[in-house]
Parts: structure tokens; C-alpha cells; sequence
């Protein structure tokens, strides 16, 4: 079973995690002012902007719960991100071994 409560964060190692969790958080949102911009130019009809708003409200709750720097779930949270594509392996280098082997775990679950 994986602790979270055993990781203990260097200094370094939260300097690393907050530049990967930023870049992952930049990334996403990103791609989603890309989506939001794509929707909007076809807008038609009025069914089309309550999708566009349905759209913003989820991916809104989706995010805000997602990027919560909080080290108690941190560990979980990068798997998230890498499994979805947000964050990249190389990006987590230089944490501890045994951190990066928990989270490259999670990720494969």
C-alpha cells in the first residue's frame, strides 16, 4: 500500500513539483481556451452555447479539483496528470526515486 504520509519534500523536490504541477496546469488550461475558443466560433444556435456552457462548468469543477496543491495528495495527483497527458515523466526528474516509483505506479493503475 502506498503512504503518502512517509514522503517528505526537500527543498529542491518542492521546487521541482510546483514547476511540474504549474506546467501540467498551464498545459491543460491551455488546450481548453483552445476547445472553448474552436466551440464558440460555431456557435449557431442557442443549444450550442448552453453545450459550450455545460462545457466550461464541468471542465471548471474538473480543474479546480485537479490542481489543489496539497501534499497529502500530491503523489496521486501527478499520476493523474501523467495518465492524462498533462505532465511528463522527465518533468518529475529529480525527485526522489522512491517518490517517482510510487507515482509511475499510480499512473499505470
Amino acid at each position: 500500500m502506498i503512504q503518502v504520509s512517509e514522503i517528505k519534500w526537500s527543498e529542491t523536490e518542492e521546487k521541482i513539483a510546483k514547476q511540474a504541477f504549474e506546467k501540467a496546469y498551464q498545459r491543460e488550461t491551455l488546450a481548453l481556451i483552445k476547445i472553448v475558443r474552436e466551440q464558440a466560433s460555431q456557435i449557431t444556435k442557442l443549444e450550442d452555447l448552453w453545450y459550450l456552457h455545460d462545457l466550461l462548468s464541468t471542465k471548471r469543477h474538473e480543474i479546480d479539483g485537479k490542481y489543489d496543491y496539497d501534499h497529502s495528495t500530491l503523489v496521486f495527483v501527478f499520476a493523474q496528470l501523467l495518465k492524462q497527458g498533462w505532465l511528463h515523466h522527465e518533468e518529475l526528474k529529480g525527485l526522489n526515486p522512491k517518490t517517482l516509483s510510487k507515482i509511475s505506479a499510480l499512473a499505470r493503475i
